[in-house]
């Protein structure tokens, strides 16, 4: 007998199902094209992350005038991660409740829309808003495709799944990194134009993308999730945000401390974190079989002795090594906490659920760097404060271990 995500399901239809759900009309389960279409657009909350990280020091000093300019201009940066964390979950109840395929296409035509919208405006407040509401269709848009991709695949498949889709954002982020540098070298508003690639997606997702057939309920109402169950997987996936981006947000401020100064340097060694990160995501499918009790102490654990070697570290190359290690430990750590939040949900269930993730990973994502300044005030400095998150992360590793994962 085989194992769905919606529970056991005898003979054949065990079989049919193993691939994940199938398209309602040919009866056919998802291909290639569905799964680039949504690969694509996972990329597109990174895209936002970290396209506008090199232009910032330039955007605020456009908006020298502009009251409070210090405190606004890093919020263009941060408020839609804030935004995907505080709307997610409520992106995954419209999923549940509307169906992801709409929601998906408006949100990504809305995307470009907002996204390019700084490339006519003149005021800080005004670019600001506009970034607020990027966030809101980031949080759909990651939502959606998530879902979408455990509602695709099953078992091997979706564990494959899981893991390309942490490659491949990995590695759209250092490319959205390098163009956001290139492109904003001559002024703050070229970037922008990126956010453009949300209209053919949304074509691309109109045309190929479909929803799964929800069963019938018999009441309108929505299933109740398994709140018990999915706290303390919530609970370590938001400490996990924390964790994943230490190694990226505080890798410059590191090496700057140990005289790397040069932008190009610091950029080249953030790459190559960048590919430990996609190299431990590859390595996920072959060793997913272990579960969760095997893969999550290593992903914690590996990420957070790369951590206290990066904060500790004496040397440039020490403090590399550090950061490529935590980068592996952190590319298998993101598809682990996914798999293990989604595998115990109905394919109803599951927008919620996965919305509920992304929220807990983002909010994660917004703390690390006021963590990390909190922390460095009471500490020596950053890299003390880098290596107190590493001994939280080896901390969390050894909990980890000591629960009873399926």
């Amino acid at each position: 007998m085989s194992q769905t995500l919606d529970g056991p399901v005898p003979g054949a239809a065990a079989a049919a199902l193993d691939t994940g759900a199938l398209h309602p009309v040919t009866g056919r389960p998802a291909g290639r094209r569905e799964i680039a279409v949504l690969m694509a657009a996972s990329c597109m909350p990174i895209l936002g992350a970290v396209l506008l990280s090199p232009v910032l020091p330039t955007l605020q000093r456009a908006f020298a005038g502009t009251p409070g300019v210090d405190a606004l201009a890093p919020l263009v940066l941060t408020a839609p991660a804030l935004m995907i964390a505080l709307l997610a979950p409520v992106a995954g109840r419209i999923v549940d409740a509307v169906g992801r395929k709409r929601l998906l296409v408006g949100s990504l035509a809305v995307y470009a829309v907002l996204g390019t919208a700084p490339v006519l405006l003149d005021s800080l407040p005004a670019v600001l808003a506009t970034r607020v509401g990027v966030g809101i269709t980031e949080a759909a848009i990651m939502t959606c495709c998530t879902t979408l991709i455990a509602d695709y695949s099953a078992g091997a498949r979706r564990a494959k799944l899981f893991g390309l889709q942490t490659i491949v954002t990995t590695l759209a982020a250092t490319v959205f990194f390098g163009l956001g540098g290139a492109l904003g070298s001559s002024d703050w508003r070229t970037p922008f134009w990126l956010y453009l690639v949300g209209l053919p997606l949304a074509a691309l997702a109109a045309v190929l993308v479909w929803s799964p057939a929800v069963p019938p309920r018999s009441t309108a109402a929505l299933p109740p999730l398994p709140w018990r169950r999915m706290l303390v997987p919530l609970a370590v996936s938001l400490v996990g945000g924390v964790v994943f981006y230490t190694p990226i947000v505080e890798l410059a401020y590191v090496l700057d401390g140990l005289g790397v100064t040069e932008t190009a340097a610091i950029g080249g060694i953030a790459a190559l974190a960048s590919l430990a990160t996609a190299a431990g995501a590859a390595s996920f499918p072959r060793i997913v079989r272990r579960g969760p009790a095997f893969l999550l102490p290593l992903a914690f654990g590996l990420a957070g002795l790369g951590l206290v070697v990066m904060g500790l570290a004496p040397a440039v190359p020490v403090a590399v090594a550090g950061a490529v290690l935590a980068s592996a430990g952190t590319g298998i750590m993101l598809p682990s906490l996914l798999t293990w939040v989604v595998s115990g949900l109905a394919l109803e269930e599951r927008g919620r659920g996965t919305g509920r993730w992304t929220a807990a990973l983002f909010l994660g994502e917004f703390l690390c760097p006021l963590l990390v300044i909190a922390l460095s005030g009471a500490l020596s400095g950053i890299a003390a404060a880098v290596a107190v998150v590493g001994g939280v992360s080896v901390l969390v590793a050894v909990v980890v271990k000591q629960l009873r994962l399926a």
